[in-house]
């Protein structure tokens, strides 16, 4: 099996599987079902997340990327998702876990910091959360949770424990929340919005230094972030 290395030589498993995910993020856009079908996990994971009721946890986005000014997520891809999670959505904006969790997994757009996938593969994020390296591989089931399981159980429990930011943006309360639980390398970052009294996750991404990203959300108005809608 081939292996990806990081950046302290913890190898992250990746192979075939890696192979079939380039080989579906390839058709996803202009044939969906086709990558649904090269990732019986993919389609698999989210029937379970949507009889669970687990996107009701998250908040919505938008796949135009902030940066780019681009859909980081086809539209034929957009609507694929949200039609098999049983969700009414309207391009550009839908729901924030199926889109940032699965969505980017088929995304080939590349933005400033790579492409949007590569936080779920190259375990630089999991390890932030101290978490094992392959602890977000959306393939591996370890503990029989899916990936958005897995994600929103990090994430909220991080945006419970240490926000280092908290914004009001009209009547919605943006909450940031950083934290790192290994020796070295990135943080994680978890990205939260509050309306109505209902917490809702955002996107959660790993970020080389903590300081230079507050540094710009204190430098600036208040707002909206990470492609996030209220």
């Amino acid at each position: 099996m081939d292996v990806m290395t990081t950046a302290d030589e913890h190898p992250v498993k990746s192979g075939g599987e890696l192979s079939r995910l380039d080989a579906a993020a390839a058709l996803a856009t202009g044939d969906p079902a086709a990558a649904f079908d090269l990732l019986p996990w993919l389609g698999t994971s989210i029937d379970a997340d949507a009889a669970a009721r687990r996107f009701d946890a998250w908040g919505l986005s938008t796949v135009i990327d902030e940066n780019t000014g681009t859909s980081v997520v086809a539209a034929s891809v957009f609507r694929a998702l949200h039609e098999r999670a049983g969700i009414d959505a309207r391009f550009p904006v839908g729901n924030a876990g199926l889109l940032h969790v699965y969505g980017y997994l088929l995304s080939t757009t590349p933005t400033p910091y790579g492409l949007k996938r590569e936080r779920w593969l190259d375990g630089d994020l999991a390890r932030a959360y101290g978490l094992a390296a392959d602890a977000f591989l959306p393939w591996a089931v370890p503990t029989g949770e899916t990936l958005l399981a897995r994600v929103a159980a990090a994430a909220a429990a991080l945006v419970e424990r240490t926000p280092v930011r908290r914004q009001r943006v009209h009547d919605t309360e943006a909450v940031i929340a950083i934290g790192r639980a290994a020796a070295s390398g990135p943080s994680a970052l978890a990205y939260a919005l509050i309306n109505g009294g209902i917490q809702r996750l955002i996107t959660t991404f790993p970020v080389a230094s903590p300081a230079a990203v507050l540094d710009e959300v204190d430098a600036a108005a208040p707002r909206l972030r990470w492609n996030a809608v209220a």
